[in-house]
């Protein structure tokens, strides 16, 4: 079977290999714009192929052997692209499969990917229902552009949320929120909130920018003002005494910084090495706790010794300045998902050191005890499977 298949996407990068070489320029208009069409419909083939491959490797879950915690972790470092994306691959794979109509379609070339994924959303909202509607959406898309076709489905989610007398709980099921960074360094929000929860947002907000706008003249537009409304919330949530405590620490923003950069030279980061201007680290330290790490030589923060199996808060902070995250080949889970972890355990004579402990976020501690184990080689981390092979790691930082 190995040997077939093989075979085929040999013939399948052979064809690939000979459209690349065609030069567009040298074809005649009408030829150029079929080919494009016809391209535009190979694809939407290919994922229709991909997306029931993916739902297969969902359900094996045969990557779990090498320490994947999920498909789309799988998917984004082998197929080497970003979580979120493989993350929504995997999601309209497995949700594909659950529709014969609209996988059917795909693969004959008959709807677009975007028009899939217009299916797949409203499928999301009303699952039951959405199976007895299937057809009819499916000759929807076929027919109109993908911009009525979100209009008609967003009208017959409605339609469904009204028949079923459930729609404060679809839109409760719908709320969602994240916060994810750009590449400048900036921050991109994202969400959709329920009424209730909206109310509430919208009610705090109103609050912060009220307040400032009685102070005299406001030259901010209102999307600033509501940014800087939520950061102003957020900093009085974190500011309060009562809040719990992550790793034997209040939650706080940590800045790590050169000594030279207090002086406007030297490098300065916030947590996950995003980088930071030192005018901007200066302007934060007026009003910090500080904490002392030498990074070079020993001190007593970094060496507490076996007598004691806990981490103290200044050896955390240690180790997440050389960790920086989970330190699990192919993992980058931040530091806050994560629990510093001794190599040796101090039960086996293994120190409360800096040099015996790496950063591991929980499922894979918990793997770590349970599956694989870790070796410390000459200053590298080494890890293993349960039959002793080898687990590809990671360069150390």
């Amino acid at each position: 079977m190995r040997s077939i298949m093989c075979v085929e996407m040999s013939t399948l990068r052979s064809a690939l290999d000979e459209l690349l070489a065609t030069e567009p320029c040298s074809l005649q208009d009408l030829d150029l714009e079929d080919g494009l069409l016809e391209m535009e419909r190979a694809s939407h083939i290919l994922l229709a192929a991909r997306s029931r491959w993916l739902a297969e490797v969902e359900r094996r879950r045969s990557f779990a052997k090498d320490g994947y915690l999920s498909t789309a972790a799988w998917l984004a470092d082998r197929g080497r692209m970003s979580f979120s994306a493989a993350k929504r691959e995997v999601c309209t794979a497995v949700a594909l499969a659950q529709m014969p109509v609209a996988r059917e379609a795909l693969a004959e070339g008959a709807i677009s990917a975007s028009a899939a994924d217009v299916l797949v959303s409203v499928r999301e909202t009303n699952p039951a229902e959405f199976e007895g509607a299937e057809e009819a959406l499916v000759d929807a898309a076929r027919e109109v552009s993908v911009k009525e076709l979100t209009a008609t489905a967003a009208e017959w989610s409605r339609e469904a949320d009204a028949r079923s007398g459930e729609l404060d709980r679809r839109l409760y099921d719908r709320r969602s929120f994240t916060l994810s960074p750009t590449p400048t360094g900036a921050w991109r929000a994202r969400g959709e909130l329920d009424p209730e929860t909206g109310q509430v947002v919208r009610t705090a907000m109103r609050a912060v920018t009220d307040a400032e706008a009685r102070e005299g003249l406001d030259l901010r537009t209102s999307e600033q003002r509501g940014a800087d409304a939520i950061g102003e919330i957020c900093r009085q949530w974190l500011d309060r005494t009562d809040r719990p405590t992550i790793a034997g620490e209040r939650p706080h923003l940590t800045v790590t910084v050169d000594v030279e950069a207090l002086g406007g030279d030297g490098r300065s980061t916030f947590e996950e090495s995003r980088p930071v201007s030192s005018e901007t680290a200066r302007r934060i330290a007026c009003d910090a706790s500080l904490a002392r790490i030498i990074t070079r030589g020993r001190s007593e923060p970094l060496e507490v010794g076996r007598r004691t199996p806990v981490v103290s808060a200044a050896l955390r902070r240690a180790v997440v300045l050389r960790d920086e995250h989970c330190r699990f080949p192919r993992c980058d889970r931040p530091q806050s998902w994560c629990d510093a972890h001794h190599v040796v355990h101090w039960a086996d004579g293994g120190e409360t050191s800096l040099s015996n402990l790496v950063l591991l976020c929980r499922p894979h501690h918990r793997l770590v005890h349970e599956e694989f184990r870790i070796e410390l080689r000459d200053g590298t981390l080494v890890f293993r499977r349960a039959d002793g092979s080898l687990l590809d790691g990671r360069a150390p930082p």
